[in-house]
């Protein structure tokens, strides 16, 4: 069992830069790949980056791709989204996952039935 929580949401403005975290419990965390979802009303849950147990393979939304970095400290059981130059259209719940099958190694971490854990989600908002 892995249990997932976001934080370092909020808002800010175009062109700006956050960071969020995402810190799991359980001795496992290492076992797991890891990725980053983000979900607007009405809309159905969106791949956004993903990273590997190992951190050596990353996988990014073309959206996002060049703008946000995905990494993790498996000392600290964590994962980071270091997004830049945000633009409004980034606004939404950012949720992170946990992968225990491989997934993401495998290459099909966007989608997103392949996670078995989900963190509560954290706003993100980006204002003109």
């Amino acid at each position: 069992q892995v249990q997932l929580v976001e934080s370092g949401g909020g808002l800010v403005q175009a062109g700006d830069s956050l960071r969020l975290s995402c810190t799991a419990s359980g001795r496992t965390f290492r076992m797991y790949g890891m990725g980053w979802f983000r979900q607007t009303p009405g809309k159905q849950r969106e791949f956004v980056a993903a990273i590997t147990w190992s951190g050596v393979s990353t996988y990014y939304a073309d959206s996002v791709k060049g703008r946000f970095t995905i990494s993790r400290d498996n000392a600290k059981n964590a994962v980071y989204l270091q997004m830049n130059s945000l633009k409004l259209e980034d606004s939404a719940v950012y949720y992170c996952a946990a992968d225990g099958r491989l997934k993401v190694r495998s290459g099909s971490g966007n989608y997103a039935e392949n996670y078995d854990y989900w963190g509560q989600g954290t706003q993100v908002t980006v204002s003109s």
